[in-house]
């Protein structure tokens, strides 16, 4: 009986210890996470975590099904950067597997060079694991010079796999959006929407 109550025993002791180990782990990843920023970014960009989009290489051996999903075109600023930025086109509408080319467009209104960065996330954010991009300007430092404009192009292909999802079938549309903020702050406190395209209405291809 003494024998089986100290098996016992030790087998508790080692759950603990095995608990504390995971319990570290997961602390320690998000220590880590918030505290260096780029591995944060890559954490999100392997995992889709938040709504982060995936970054491909290519779309070799890629199957385009019948499927189809409308990407709409989202962007913001944050207070501090003078610039005009816009999607050029405000929604596409594309199948699971086609690979899609569309660009935004920023223009710096001030007489300084100004460089900003973009981050960007994708709602609905269980989507994000899905949106698999193979060009763009995130995460990037991007200079204009005064009164100057930039095309930002952005290629990307949504995962056919995302069929396979039955709580995600009635998903029609997904909201790609970007966010650029002043490369010298590190914590913006503002964000405005300008996401409006000039003469007021949605250019589609």
């Amino acid at each position: 009986m003494a024998n089986q109550q100290t098996s016992k025993d030790k087998g508790n002791a080692k759950n603990l210890r095995v608990g504390a180990i995971c319990l570290g782990l997961v602390f320690g990843m998000g220590g880590m996470a918030y505290a260096a920023v780029p591995l944060y970014k890559i954490f999100c960009q392997v995992t889709g975590f938040g709504g982060t989009t995936q970054r491909a290489e290519n779309i070799d051996g890629i199957k385009i099904l019948d499927r189809e999903i409308t990407v709409i075109f989202d962007a913001n600023m944050t207070s501090g950067l003078n610039w005009r930025f816009k999607p050029v086109q405000r929604r596409v509408t594309v199948k699971l597997g086609e690979l899609k080319k569309i660009s935004y467009m920023a223009e710096n209104l001030s007489d300084q060079t100004l460089t900003g960065t973009a981050t960007f996330n994708v709602t609905p954010q269980a989507l994000g694991a899905y949106f698999n991009k193979i060009e763009c300007f995130c995460f990037t430092d991007t200079k204009i010079e005064p009164h100057g404009k930039l095309d930002m192009p952005v290629v990307f292909f949504i995962d056919p796999d995302l069929d396979q999802e039955e709580i995600l079938k009635s998903i029609e549309s997904i909201t790609l959006s970007y966010t650029f903020f002043p490369t010298q702050s590190e914590a913006p406190e503002q964000v405005s929407s300008v996401n409006q395209i000039a003469d007021g209405t949605d250019n589609k291809l």
